[in-house]
């Protein structure tokens, strides 16, 4: 809980009234150059408001899923692997087996000691 003690402000007041006056310019320098302009660009410039799609009939949706490779195509599109339309058919691939060329190093053996 916050409790205002004046002796905690007085202390900090010397310090937040030197960081004041080291803002402030001299009296006799010149103003620095005028600050630039500022624009004012809105976030809601390129709105596109929202449009209703109209929807078609959940059987079409579903054919054209099946005719496109079904929820696999749309996993391997999603995944940035290519196309639904240059994969093998199901059960003939042409990729490597999952570990094949991989090789775990042996640990060296251990001499018995003498």
């Amino acid at each position: 809980m916050f409790h205002p003690l004046p002796a905690r402000w007085l202390a900090v007041f010397p310090a937040m009234a030197a960081v004041a006056a080291m803002a402030q310019p001299a009296p006799g320098e010149a103003p620095a150059a005028a600050p630039p302009a500022l624009t004012y660009k809105s976030a809601l410039e390129g709105y596109r408001p929202f449009t209703d799609e109209k929807p078609i009939p959940w059987k079409e949706a579903n054919e054209t899923v099946r005719q496109r490779g079904g929820w696999q195509a749309y996993a391997k599109e999603a995944a940035g692997s290519g196309t639904a339309g240059t994969e093998p058919p199901k059960g003939q691939s042409d990729a490597p087996a999952a570990h094949q060329g991989h090789t775990m190093p042996m640990p060296p053996k251990k001499e018995p000691q003498p």
